[in-house]
């Protein structure tokens, strides 16, 4: 375990290292010029998102299993903002490229990593923190599912009911067919014995010599053994010169990685028990301190505040006023003091004070003509360059990097191997909690003592009323402005939990199956970059999808600092052809950030809460229990019948019913509310292009699978289904032939081949890719047509895919025209 923790705290160092390089890019001591040169600043915030990414995935595993509760929360600090600042990369990455994918290969290849390396990981502590809450909503949600009983028992009242009396006769008949066939291969069995021995009787007994029967029982032996020797030779010939995967058995495959787990698990149980006794030991430390030095402070500061009020009273004539609680109590006076100080300097320095302000001066003046100058030639350029707008989290990171530095880096930590909590820190934060505590408790001692002494004074004086018209303007303090309106509660006298029930009975509120992020399978793209280079438009992989997927929705769902802060995005709509994992990807991102799933498909709320009040109230309803509970998906399966021209006279489900009211709810989600809308449409091109593209922000084009990912896609789903891969079958061709399915294509293929009693014969007959070819026949793949009317769609009706569009034949004329050439030609982006 030592060994386990020096390891953590060197990783936590060199990403803290990579962090201060990243902090001089970020926090430069000049202010950046705007790059001109599209191209170059793409690369300069690709190069930087790389490397937030490689820093985010070393930080995420410090976080996970680092068992120092103080140090745990330095990381976490560090680690939401750099989630935060990688959101805000990519917002400014698509901006500039004007794609909602970004592909990476060539940083990859000069960076030399491999593509694990750019797979962002999903932080465990956006369910791990929450079990508990987690839990409960599982338990709740499972004893209203069974008191609804089992699912779809209606559907049985259609069933042929069977009287006793034939269903008896039915059993009768085909026991005695059993009993037959048993009976029939009996008799066989002894026929063939009787046979057997019959023809043993004719021939004699046996006579060979025992010399020639030794003969043949050796060279069957060493037959066997050496042809034994010569496969195994073979094989490990092949294995060394890599031409073909050596396979390690389950148990020894397996016992490396299933003792690194254990591990991780008895670390994350160390931590649960040390942040206990962390927090056992916020309290003792803070009673002691507040034993020990609790009234030497309260004397302390009455003895400040007292002599406050002595000077005060000596320079003006008479007794301050007492700082209000908002403005910090007694704590404001010591802070003026504080400001006030530095200036009382010698006056020399002074002197090179002024020196520098006008030396500062000229130099701005100087500036402004240099500017002036300049805006001549500004007025030619259209494009006034790119600037790196500020950022939310930046600050954040060089905070957490501050404390680093300060606190840990050089601390000595010999006496503490087994990296519990430090006491001399909480001693030092208690103290400063605890002052604040008794500050406010004096503050109200020394207002009741002021105002007596104001009250002495003025009586010896005669000056009463002073004191009275000075209260009566404070009174008028707290008028300013009126809160905007609230939301109308339609369901004020009912608990949250009553609405998630009645939601779960409906059948809006589903349980969501387990499904991870890392399932949804696929390859990654390493020419997507030269085909750009070369003019053509690379369709995206699985693996570029689950990374966007994770930027999206998974990442600013899972943290509330990080979706406060970060580029917010309320809407999403999966676009695809069937069977690319669209419902997959919504339950993925369910289970990694444990939300909740509300289903508001046109054909699941067809006939409930009819009405628009029973629509309002349904709305309500939802997103009252979304908010309340975050985080929550808002899940509407073929989302484009809400927004068709015409929705046909067979569609009875009236999609349109929620098409005023959405787009009013998505405006009023703030950034504080971890709820999302997503969306997801296998026709895209029948919906109204506008309201569609208006309520859905982000579109994501799920492509079908690539070669790459076919084959990852055969290995696995054999494996999983308990298939065994030998050289006999060529996933190779499997890939290539299946060439436009999809991944639901390929799992019923796979599925429907790998039966019970086929996976029984896989010993002596084993697969081969033929097998999978009938199955195969029957399922209709992704014709090129389909996928080119998907392409055409998005350049023609999103706004990204228009002004990508639009880029693309600008350059084309700039190309086309030789004058343009000569007049751009320097000015030309890539």
């Amino acid at each position: 375990t030592n060994m386990s923790h020096r390891l953590y705290n060197e990783q936590w160092h060199s990403t803290q290292l990579g962090l201060r390089d990243l902090l001089e890019w970020e926090m430069p001591k000049q202010p950046p010029k705007p790059e001109k040169n599209k191209q170059a600043a793409y690369d300069k915030l690709a190069t930087m998102y790389v490397k937030y990414i490689i820093i985010f995935r070393k930080l995420e595993e410090c976080y996970d299993q680092m068992v120092h509760s103080q140090k745990r929360r330095t990381i976490r600090l560090v680690l939401d903002s750099t989630i935060g600042r990688l959101l805000e990369l990519k917002e400014e990455l698509v901006k500039l490229a004007i794609l909602e994918y970004q592909y990476y290969d060539d940083f990859m290849a000069d960076m030399k990593l491999v593509p694990s390396d750019l797979e962002i990981p999903i932080p465990k502590y956006f369910t791990s923190e929450n079990a508990k809450v987690l839990k409960e909503r599982e338990k709740l949600l499972g004893t209203v599912l069974a008191k609804m009983g089992p699912q779809g028992s209606s559907d049985t009242t259609n069933e042929n009911v069977m009287t006793t009396e034939e269903a008896i006769k039915l059993i009768q008949i085909h026991e005695r067919a059993r009993q037959g066939r048993l009976r029939a291969k009996f008799m066989a069995q002894i026929r063939l014995q009787e046979e057997r021995e019959r023809q043993a009787q004719l021939r004699g007994a046996p006579k060979i010599d025992p010399n020639a029967a030794a003969i043949i029982i050796q060279k069957i032996w060493k037959g066997y053994a050496q042809r034994k020797k010569t496969k195994t030779l073979r094989s490990s010939e092949l294995s060394f010169i890599g031409m073909v995967s050596t396979v390690q058995p389950a148990s020894q495959k397996n016992a490396a990685v299933s003792l690194a787990k254990k591990i991780e698990e008895k670390r994350r149980l160390t931590q649960e028990q040390y942040e206990k006794e962390y927090q056992e030991a916020l309290v003792t430390v803070k009673e002691k301190i507040k034993e020990t030095d609790g009234s030497d402070m309260t004397e302390q500061m009455q003895d400040q505040i007292r002599q406050w009020f002595l000077e005060v009273r000596d320079a003006t004539g008479k007794f301050p006023d007492y700082p209000d609680a908002e403005d910090g109590g007694s704590a404001a006076i010591f802070k003026k003091r504080e400001e006030v100080a530095p200036p009382a300097e010698d006056e020399e320095g002074g002197k090179k004070g002024k020196g520098k302000k006008g030396k500062k001066g000229k130099e701005k003046g100087k500036e402004k003509g240099k500017k002036g100058k300049k805006g001549k030639k500004g007025d030619e350029d259209d494009d006034p360059g790119f600037v790196m707008p500020p950022s939310n989290f930046v600050p954040t990171v060089n905070e957490g990097c501050t404390i680093y530095n300060t606190v840990w880096q050089d601390r000595d930590e010999r006496a503490n191997l087994l990296q519990r909590h430090d006491t001399e820190l909480i001693k030092q934060d208690k103290r400063i909690e605890l002052e604040s505590e008794i500050r406010v408790q004096v503050d109200e001692l020394m207002k009741e003592e002021l105002k007596n002494l104001k009250l002495a004074v003025e009586r010896d004086k005669g000056k009463g009323k002073k004191g009275k018209k000075k209260k009566g303007k404070k009174g008028k303090k707290g008028k300013k402005g009126k809160k905007g309106k609230k939301e109308k509660d339609l369901t004020p006298d009912r608990t949250m939990e009553s609405l998630y029930e009645e939601l779960v009975q409906e059948g809006i509120i589903i349980r969501c199956p387990k499904v991870r992020l890392s399932d949804y399978e696929g390859e990654y793209s390493h020419l997507a970059t030269a085909l750009l280079q070369n003019g053509t438009e690379p369709m995206p992989t699985t693996a570029d999808v689950r990374r966007l997927i994770t930027e999206l929705c998974i990442l600013p769902l899972g943290s509330q600092i990080v979706h406060e802060k970060a580029p917010h995005t309320k809407s999403v709509v999966l676009v695809g052809p069937h069977g690319v994992g669209k419902k997959l990807l919504v339950h993925a991102i369910c289970t990694e950030t444990g939300a909740n799933l509300f289903d508001l498909t046109p054909g699941n709320i067809a006939t409930k809460y009819p009405g628009k009040s029973g629509l309002n109230m349904l709305l309500h309803m939802v997103f009252k229990v979304a908010k309340a509970w975050q985080p929550s998906v808002v899940f509407i399966e073929d989302c484009e019948r809400t927004f068709m021209k015409k929705v046909p006279k067979s569609d009875k489900a009236d999609p349109k019913r929620v098409k005023k009211a959405l787009p009013k709810i998505l405006k009023g989600l703030k950034p504080e509310d971890r709820v999302m809308i997503i969306g997801a449409t296998r026709r895209p091109f029948d919906a109204e292009a506008k309201p569609f593209c208006s309520m859905y922000q982000r579109i994501i084009m799920l492509p079908r699978p690539d070669y790459g990912s076919r084959m990852i896609l055969w290995k696995n789903m054999l494996i999983n289904n308990g298939g065994l891969i030998t050289d006999s079958l060529d996933l190779s061709s499997l890939a290539k032939v299946t060439d436009g399915y999809t991944q639901h294509d390929i799992h019923i293929a796979v599925t429907t081949v790998l039966t019970e009693k086929r996976i029984q014969q896989l010993r002596r007959k084993p697969l081969v890719g033929a097998e999978f070819i009938p199955a195969l026949s029957k399922i209709d793949p992704v014709y090129e047509e389909e996928e080119m009317a998907f392409k055409e769609w998005y350049c023609k009706k999103t706004p990204l895919g228009k002004i990508r569009e639009a880029e693309i034949n600008k350059a084309k004329e700039e190309a086309d025209d030789p004058k343009g050439k000569k007049g751009k030609g320097k000015k030309k982006k890539k």
